[in-house]
């Protein structure tokens, strides 16, 4: 077995995450020459460049975050099999997760993950972009873009919009529309995508990242266009579309996972209209080299079971 020199493989991962030989040097608690040698000493063996030095900014080669990658995996391993064999239980995962995803539907729930598997210590790392698939970022994913081949992937959620207002904007709609419910079920009345245009649409920009884009679908769903008398209050966010809703400001488009606990499923009122599916696919991710961590095959399981519990996937997935 040829293996490059091990004492260089943390300082070169300490480098490459914190971005400085200065601050590896005061983590690792070395001299930062003794940083720069090991450096050294790693590349002369690989015969590959892995940092790009000018003046004082530092920046890996190509060849260095493809290096930094299997590294880092491979050195999360080692301390994962390490602590196992010690006999530490607790296992920390990162998991790196769309903000709204994370407050409207993980967070709620992570009481019963705690007492279900309390050795596991999950940390959330919230984003309002799509991840970087890498160790660097998170232990595992819940991503929309299942493209590396080198993870595997768990099928959590197809998102579909669909409109919704506040319970006191639903009873103003019924006034202003002269419509008649049946012991009051919203979906004893029939509305119309002309009768919705009536009223203010809360539009989220980032969802098909264009103003007016999420009610644009909604209605070529329907067969329309959407109407240019629209009155369109524009958000940049689903969650600041909702709260709009929860405070009586108009219509807006939001998917299942924001609406999954009982309170928000009181508060709102779902309009008896069509949905649309947005395309986003939502999954579980996690790298296939790790696939043997009991930790993150616990939280698989616990997520798939919970996302079948409360709706958002079906029990059977098609093959």
């Amino acid at each position: 077995m040829k293996l490059p020199p091990l004492k260089a493989l943390p300082v070169f991962e300490a480098v490459a995450r914190l971005n400085s030989f200065s601050l590896a040097a005061e983590e690792l608690a070395v001299s930062q020459s003794a940083v720069s040698h090991q450096i050294k000493q790693l590349e002369t063996y690989l015969g590959e460049q892995l940092f790009w030095r000018s003046g004082r900014t530092l920046s890996l080669t190509d060849e260095g975050r493809q290096y930094l990658d299997a590294v880092s995996s491979a050195l999360l391993q080692i301390e994962r099999a390490s602590e196992q064999l010690l006999g530490h239980e607790e296992s920390l995962l990162r998991l790196s997760v769309f903000s709204s995803f994370a407050v409207r539907w993980l967070v709620p729930r992570l009481p019963d993950l705690k007492r279900l598997h309390p050795q596991l210590d999950l940390s959330l790392e919230m984003s309002s972009q799509n991840p970087v698939l890498s160790d660097r970022v998170a232990d595992c994913f819940v991503t929309v873009k299942p493209t590396s081949p080198a993870f595997s992937y768990e099928l959590l959620y197809e998102e579909r919009l669909f409109p919704v207002c506040s319970q006191d904007y639903w009873q103003k709609i019924r006034r202003e529309l002269d419509l008649e419910e049946v012991a009051g079920d919203p979906s004893s009345v029939s509305l119309t995508p002309e009768m919705v245009a009536e009223f203010p649409l809360l539009s989220t920009y980032s969802i098909y990242d264009r103003q007016g884009g999420d009610w644009e679908a909604w209605y070529r769903e329907a067969g329309l266009e959407l109407p240019r008398s629209s009155r369109l209050l524009h958000s940049s966010h689903m969650l600041l579309s909702l709260e709009a809703a929860r405070f009586h400001q108009g219509i807006a488009l939001t998917n299942d996972y924001m609406l999954s606990t009982r309170k928000d499923s009181s508060d709102f009122v779902r309009l008896p209209c069509h949905s649309v599916m947005t395309g986003d696919i939502f999954y579980f991710a996690w790298k296939t080299s790790r696939r043997r961590e009991r930790g993150i095959q616990l939280l698989r399981r616990w997520l798939v079971a919970e996302a079948i519990s409360s709706g958002l996937r079906p029990e059977a997935i098609p093959q």
